[in-house]
């Protein structure tokens, strides 16, 4: 089986709330048929909390997987079984049943809804 290199890099969606990948080593590689697990944490004082992962190709744009809701919002959407998502008061997971096509940058965002 070929092996596969995944990188997580951030953005944010507000400047006063901030979003950031936990693990110091951002390359990871798997074989096909594992899983792998990227996380990022976030600070932010509000309690409707949007949290989107998004895999870009290179020389692609940005290509939207999934959302979940976070604290006081708990809605979900996602374009493919393969990828799921857990999150917490302060961070998001993003798991995926790795296949060789997952070899890519992955960004995790921060979005928060009016109070």
């Amino acid at each position: 089986m070929e092996a596969c290199l995944l990188v997580i890099v951030t953005i944010s969606g507000v400047f006063a709330d901030s979003i950031g990948p936990n693990d110091k080593d951002t390359n990871m590689i798997r074989r096909e048929g594992e899983s792998v697990t990227l996380s990022c944490s976030y600070d932010t004082s509000s309690s409707y909390v949007y949290l989107y992962w998004y895999r870009q190709y290179p020389n692609r744009e940005p290509q939207y997987l999934l959302w979940k809701g976070a604290r006081s919002y708990g809605g979900d959407d996602k374009t493919d079984n393969r990828f799921q998502s857990t999150t917490s008061q302060s961070s998001t997971e993003l798991i995926i049943s790795v296949t060789l096509s997952d070899s890519a940058l992955y960004y995790c965002a921060l979005r928060v809804g009016a109070q």
